[in-house]
């Protein structure tokens, strides 16, 4: 079989079936399940049942459970094992804070250094985020693309210093603005096209303040 011909497992196929690497795809099928408020923060990570769920061993679920708890999404405890990453108090505005400062300084950097060929995908993005969003049945596919808006605005912001940290932030935080996204999701995707609009402009400012409400609104929080 050729590498085109692999595609990733469905809903309904084992990940133990799939070709791929499995420790990466229980990787993204845990990220999916803890961004999408499918298993809650202090949710304990139990590595034989997720083994059995993703009918894979538990070395690929033990080497996973590793990768999400170096990127902060999970917590591992000694002899209490793995859990959903919580945050409270000081900690979880922190995170917040930090996010909107660099979510800020990202999209002033995209008007500064935007060009035709980049708003065209943030465009279609936005387009396609803004038709879905008052749909219920669709919110793990507005999760991927209000990622895929947020990484193209910094491909196009292009430093890569600050998308590897916003990278690992996005995932930590993300799990803060979970149980609000489906309540949120319109204006999120209008928050979204108020950035891009300002990038379009080139106004830095406007896209930095922008950008940090968004986050902060996102999360609920007051600055």
């Amino acid at each position: 079989m050729s590498k085109a011909a692999r595609t990733a497992p469905t809903p309904s196929t084992p990940l133990g079936a799939s070709h791929s690497p499995l420790t990466q795809l229980v990787v993204e099928a845990l990220r999916e399940k803890i961004l999408g408020g499918i298993i809650a923060p202090g949710e304990r990570l139990v590595e034989s049942r997720l083994s059995e769920e993703f009918s894979v061993s538990r070395m690929p679920v033990r080497e996973a459970l590793r990768q999400l708890a170096a990127s902060g999404l999970v917590t591992i405890e000694p002899r209490r094992g793995a859990t959903v990453t919580a945050f409270q108090g000081a900690q979880l505005r922190e995170l917040v804070e930090v996010r909107a400062t660099l979510e800020a300084l990202n999209a002033k950097l995209a008007a500064q250094r935007h060009d035709p060929d980049q708003i065209a995908e943030l465009n279609a993005l936005l387009d396609e985020g803004m038709r879905l969003a008052n749909n219920p049945d669709t919110e793990r596919t507005l999760t991927h693309l209000n990622r895929r808006f947020h990484d193209s605005l910094g491909r196009i912001a292009a430093n890569s210093v600050l998308q590897e940290v916003m990278g690992t932030l996005r995932d930590r935080t993300a799990v803060l603005f979970a149980p609000f996204h489906a309540n949120r999701a319109q204006q999120n995707w209008e928050d979204h096209a108020a950035i891009l609009r300002a990038v379009i402009k080139g106004d830095a400012e406007l896209a930095s303040l922008l950008a940090a409400r968004h986050v902060y609104n996102a999360a609920q929080m007051e600055p």
